[in-house]
C-alpha cells in the first residue's frame, strides 16, 4: 500500500531536478536547467550577430557613423545649438535606418555657457595658465578677479588653513586616487572655498594623466553660501603653483570668465524601437546619451555608447531578428548636468515600471571589452552568467559587479535590473571632459566587439521566454 501510495504521490507531483525558477504558460516549474538551455539555444544566433558586427558587411559602421556625426556636429553642450542640431540629426538617421516608433521625447535642461575664459599668473612671473571653467560656474566681475594664490592639497588642509583663505584663489593640488574619489573636488570645490572666504578656486585636474590639458565638468553651488567663480586647470600648472608655494614665494593670479546661466532650454530624448513580437509593451532599454561638454567632438564620451547602442538595433534589424519584447533604444539629453534628461523620463514612464525587463546604459567608453557589470538579484546574475557565455567566440565572458549609470539609475534604484558595458578604462579619463575626447580615440574594432556584446545581450534578455527576476 506505501509503493502504491508513493507511486501516485509521485505521478501527480512530479520533482524536477534544480532549483525552482518559474513556472511556464502551462504551469510547469521550470528549473535554473532549464534556462539554461533555453539561452545556450540562441549559441547559434549569437554568432551570426558576432559575424556581422566583427567580420561582416557591419563591421566597422558604428566608428564610421559616429565619426560623421561628431565630424558633422561637434561637441553638443546642454541647451546649445550643436546639441538641437545633434537630437534633428540623429531623429532623421534613425528613422532612415528602418526603425520603428522613432520620435522625440520633449524634456527641459540647463543652458550654460562657458564664453571667455583665461588665467594669468602675475607673479613671481608671467604664465599663461589653461583653465576650463566648470559647468554653472558664475563670470568673474568684467576686470576679472587678481589675487593671491593659497595652494591646499586637501579639504582637510584648506579648513586647518582658513584663516589665510579670505581674499584669495584657492588653487586644490589634491592627489589623483581614483576618479570616483578625486572627483569630489571638482564637484564642491567652491562651495568649501568660499566658506572659508575665497574670491575663486581653481582645481586640479581630475586626471591621472595630462599633457597640459585641463578637463571640465559639472560643479555644485549650495544654498546659502556665497557663489564664487570656479575652474579646472591642467595637473602640470597646479603642481607648478605648489612647488612655487612650498618655496615661500607670493603667486599672484588674474583670473577673467564670462560665464553666463540661462532660462533652462527645451530639449529632447531620442528614442527608437525594433517591437517585440510577443509581449510588445515589455521593454529591454539599451542607451547613451548625446549630450557633452563644449570641447573636443564627445566622441568617447558618449558618442561611442550611443553609437554602438543605436548599432545593436541595426545589427539586429539587419538579420530580420525581432525579439519577444521591445527593444528601446534611448539617446538621453542633458546627462552631463546630472542625468535631467534621463529623470524627466523616468517621471513619465514610471508608471509602467514593471514593464520594464532590464535597463542598460553604455557611458564609460568603447574600448577593448572585458565583459559586463550588472545589478540585480542573485537569479538574475545567474541569468546573466550563462547569457555571457554566448560571447565566447569573442572570449568576453565575465560578469561585474555594480552595473549602472547615471542615466539608469533611477530604474535601478526601483529594483529593474541594470547593466552597463565593462571596457578597458586605462586611458578613459586621460580624455574625458578635455579637448582630447575627439575621433582620435576611438577604435573601430574594439567598437565592433563592444557592439556586438551589447545586441546580442539585449537581443537573448528580450527574446527569452521570460522576464529576469528582479
Amino acid at each position: 500500500m506505501k509503493l502504491l501510495f508513493l507511486l501516485v504521490f509521485m505521478l501527480l507531483f512530479p520533482q524536477s531536478k534544480g532549483s525552482p525558477s518559474s513556472r511556464d504558460d502551462d504551469g510547469y516549474q521550470r528549473t535554473f536547467e532549464d534556462l539554461k538551455r533555453e539561452i545556450a539555444s540562441y549559441s547559434d544566433i549569437a554568432k551570426k550577430i558576432i559575424d556581422l558586427a566583427v567580420y561582416g558587411r557591419a563591421q566597422n559602421r558604428s566608428y564610421e557613423r559616429l565619426a560623421l556625426f561628431v565630424d558633422t556636429v561637434g561637441p553638443r553642450l546642454s541647451g546649445s545649438k550643436n546639441l538641437e542640431l545633434a537630437i534633428k540629426y540623429m531623429y532623421k538617421a534613425l528613422r532612415m535606418d528602418g526603425l520603428e516608433n522613432v520620435h522625440l521625447e520633449p524634456v527641459k535642461i540647463p543652458h550654460w555657457e562657458r564664453r571667455k575664459e583665461s588665467a594669468m599668473m602675475m607673479e613671481p612671473r608671467n604664465h599663461s595658465i589653461a583653465i576650463l571653467g566648470l559647468g554653472g560656474s558664475i563670470a568673474t566681475p568684467p576686470e576679472g578677479i587678481t589675487a593671491e594664490v593659497l595652494v591646499v592639497a586637501s579639504f582637510d588642509e584648506l579648513h586647518q588653513r582658513a584663516q589665510e583663505a579670505k581674499g584669495k584663489i584657492v588653487v586644490y593640488n589634491q592627489p589623483y586616487v581614483s576618479y570616483g574619489e578625486t572627483v569630489q573636488y571638482r564637484g564642491r570645490g567652491a562651495v568649501e572655498a568660499a566658506k572659508v572666504g575665497a574670491k575663486a578656486s581653481l582645481i586640479k585636474t581630475v586626471a591621472p594623466f595630462s599633457i597640459n590639458s585641463p578637463h571640465t565638468g559639472m560643479q555644485s553651488y549650495q544654498p546659502g553660501v556665497r557663489k564664487i567663480p570656479t575652474a579646472c586647470i591642467s595637473v602640470e600648472d597646479a603642481e607648478l603653483m605648489a612647488r612655487i608655494s612650498s618655496r615661500g614665494n607670493k603667486i599672484i593670479l588674474t583670473l577673467k570668465m564670462e560665464a553666463k546661466t540661462y532660462p533652462d532650454a527645451d530639449s529632447f530624448n531620442t528614442v527608437a524601437e525594433i517591437v517585440g513580437s510577443k509581449y510588445p509593451e515589455q521593454v529591454v532599454l539599451v542607451s547613451g546619451h548625446l549630450d557633452s561638454w563644449d570641447v573636443g567632438q564627445g566622441a568617447m564620451d558618449d558618442g561611442g555608447g550611443a553609437f554602438i547602442s543605436w548599432e545593436a538595433l541595426s545589427l539586429l534589424k539587419d538579420l530580420g531578428l525581432r525579439p519577444k519584447r521591445t527593444l528601446r533604444l534611448v539617446l538621453w539629453t542633458g546627462e552631463e548636468q546630472g542625468g535631467v534628461g534621463a529623470e524627466q523620463y523616468y517621471k513619465m514612464h514610471k508608471v509602467n515600471l514593471s514593464n520594464f525587463d532590464i535597463v542598460m546604459e553604455s557611458d564609460e567608453g568603447t574600448f577593448m571589452p572585458t565583459g559586463l557589470a550588472f545589478t540585480g538579484s542573485d537569479k538574475a546574475r545567474n541569468i546573466m552568467k550563462e547569457i555571457m557565455k554566448l560571447l565566447q567566440p569573442i572570449n568576453v565572458t565575465d560578469v561585474f559587479e555594480k552595473g549602472g549609470g547615471t542615466d539608469i539609475s533611477y530604474w535601478i534604484r526601483d529594483g529593474i535590473p541594470g547593466a552597463s558595458l565593462r571596457d578597458d578604462i586605462t586611458r578613459y579619463f586621460w580624455f574625458h571632459h578635455s579637448q582630447g575626447d575627439t575621433m582620435t580615440v576611438q577604435d573601430p574594432t574594439q567598437m565592433n566587439l563592444c557592439a556586438a556584446l551589447w545586441a546580442v545581450v539585449s537581443y537573448v534578455i528580450a527574446d527569452m521566454e521570460e522576464k529576469v527576476p528582479v
